[in-house]
């Protein structure tokens, strides 16, 4: 890959960081509020109290030495102090929460890539026929339902009615487990409904996607050819269509890592999952600024990343983006 494409995307996405990180703190800082009282909790807190508030967080600067000091502090990783968790770095208080997200939503992406691209090209390679309408139909159902109500109604019918699932949480309160493979069942049962309605939401996309790409290859010269030799229909569309016709689902599934907040926050609050999800809702309801500026400029950096990602792979797949 020539190192002027990498060179200028990488440039791209550090600008873009950069005023995203601008953003980050002229958005949290034009929201109504006083951050001050969020920190006494007290309605009724005096002007001696306020003001030693201010100094001892810095807020008495003016904003272009806020600002100096807020890039400055970021560049080093520090992102400041919870006021809901009294105490905590805000990078320590969403660690605890990273990886519960990543597990659930990597797992998710992994279950709906293998399906939605299997699903999809099938049902456009039998284009017409029962199974293209069978695959695009639950494909359409898929992609139309939002996460929590596919997460609903999983709680409903296999938690609540069938109880062959724990409706909530990551694992068994109170519940201390003779071995390790005990804890690792009891935490795939908890596991199981919450990736099964994010799988859910994510394969009608990939398989819409899908679809219509090997619909567009279905009349290239490449696979008449590939057919005229008598080559077999399947081995024709692993070998020639599928390739081809896989780069836009490539690039959308880089783009959907970056987005795992915004899904997280529907299924994680429909399942009690301790994830990033759960956390911004709590942060939200306790006018937790500093967590609400972490998770706000950890989605947007995964974003950016993310379509970094899908560039580089745009450009090793299709080497006519790079001129």
């Amino acid at each position: 890959m020539a190192g002027g494409y990498i060179g200028r995307k990488l440039l791209q996405a550090m600008a873009t960081i950069l005023a995203i990180v601008i953003l980050n703190f002229v958005l949290f800082r034009a929201m109504p509020g006083s951050p001050e009282r969020v920190l006494l909790r007290n309605p009724n807190i005096s002007a001696a109290a306020k003001a030693e508030i201010r100094a001892q967080w810095g807020l008495d600067e003016p904003l272009p030495v806020q600002l100096v000091s807020y890039l400055g502090a970021t560049a080093q990783g520090d992102l400041g102090y919870s006021f809901k968790y009294r105490g905590q770095p805000v990078l320590d208080v969403l660690g605890s929460r990273f990886w519960p997200t990543v597990i659930l939503f990597g797992l998710g992406q992994l279950i709906a890539v293998v399906v939605g691209i299997a699903l999809g090209a099938y049902s456009g390679w039998k284009r017409g026929g029962v199974a293209d309408y069978v695959g695009n139909g639950i494909s359409l159902i898929f992609y139309s339902a939002p996460y929590f109500i596919i997460g609903m109604v999983l709680l409903v019918v296999f938690a609540s009615m069938l109880g062959w699932f724990p409706t909530a949480g990551m694992s068994s309160l109170g519940v201390r487990h003779a071995t390790l493979a005990d804890e690792l069942i009891d935490f795939g049962r908890h596991l199981f409904l919450p990736l099964t309605a994010v799988a859910i939401g994510l394969i009608g996309q990939y398989s819409i996607l899908m679809r219509a790409s090997i619909v567009e290859t279905l009349g290239d010269d490449y696979v008449t050819t590939a057919r005229a030799k008598g080559l077999r229909d399947g081995y024709v569309l692993r070998a020639h269509a599928l390739p081809n016709a896989i780069l836009p689902t490539a690039s959308l599934v880089a783009i959907n890592i970056g987005y795992v907040v915004a899904g997280a926050i529907t299924v994680e609050v429909v399942f009690n999952w301790p994830g990033l999800g759960t956390l911004t809702v709590e942060a939200l309801s306790a006018r937790d600024f500093p967590v609400l500026q972490g998770i706000f400029l950890l989605l947007s950096v995964a974003v950016v990343l993310a379509n970094l990602v899908a560039d580089l792979i745009y450009g090793v797949l299709d080497p006519r983006v790079r001129a």
